[in-house]
């Protein structure tokens, strides 16, 4: 064995431990969260979004805002009230002033309560925002 100091056998103890499996088992199960913890977050709030026949999908979105039909506010999956809906908002456009924004209410909301969320983000300083809807089929 070409480490082999002393010329004896080659039933020497391997004193090293191979990381490598490790990190690529550790990196493949980062990118498995990161990718499916969107996707977690959506289910987690139980809305039934209104259908549209020519609605498209978002693209670039920031800031997503989710408004029950009890008319509770999410933002990124987390309830909010409108004080924290409004300063959070503005610390994002402060970070990138060209922030936009996703409104996903559930077909059964009050109007009013979704108004209320895009004067919210307008007021913030949010200039870009898209309704959320599902295409018929």
């Amino acid at each position: 064995m070409a480490g082999n100091r002393n010329g004896s056998d080659d039933d020497d103890l391997i004193t090293e431990i191979n990381v490598t499996p490790l990190v690529d088992v550790v990196l493949v199960l980062l990118i498995i969260f990161m990718v499916t913890a969107t996707h977690i977050v959506r289910a987690a709030i139980d809305v039934e979004l209104p259908r549209a026949a020519h609605g498209g999908e978002s693209v670039g979105t920031l800031l997503s805002v989710v408004v029950t039909k009890d008319g509770e506010t999410y933002l990124g999956g987390a309830l909010v009230r409108e004080e924290e809906l409004v300063a959070r908002t503005r610390e994002a456009v402060a970070k990138d002033p060209d922030t936009r924004a996703v409104v996903s209410a559930d077909r059964a909301a009050l109007h009013g309560s979704v108004v209320r969320a895009i004067d919210l983000l307008k007021g913030a300083g949010v200039a870009k925002f898209a309704i959320h809807i599902e295409r018929e089929r």
